[in-house]
């Protein structure tokens, strides 16, 4: 199978901690590179999630704020009902 070159540009200290990585677990950075996009081809997707950190809902105060609330919703607590605020509602 012929092969080409992927060229990537990272922060300096990304490739190196990268590299570090890679080696640590006996993979140069291009097999992992290689292993990355086969998965993607296999799966038909990115093999992780990608959140956003602009997204307050996912942030960690948001995040342990509902696992709390849910907490209690599942030991008979804090049954109180909100109404939906919806974005872009005019009433």
């Amino acid at each position: 199978m012929p092969l080409t070159t992927l060229s990537v540009r990272m922060d300096e200290d990304v490739k190196r901690r990268f590299d570090f990585f890679c080696a640590s677990v006996g993979m140069s950075a291009t097999v992992a590179v290689n292993v990355f996009a086969r998965t993607v081809l296999r799966e038909n997707r990115i093999p992780f999630d990608i959140l956003g950190n602009d997204d307050p809902f996912y942030s960690e105060p948001n995040q342990r704020h509902l696992t709390k609330v849910i907490s209690d919703i599942e030991a008979g607590r804090n049954l109180a009902t909100h109404e939906l605020i919806r974005v872009g509602d005019d009433e």
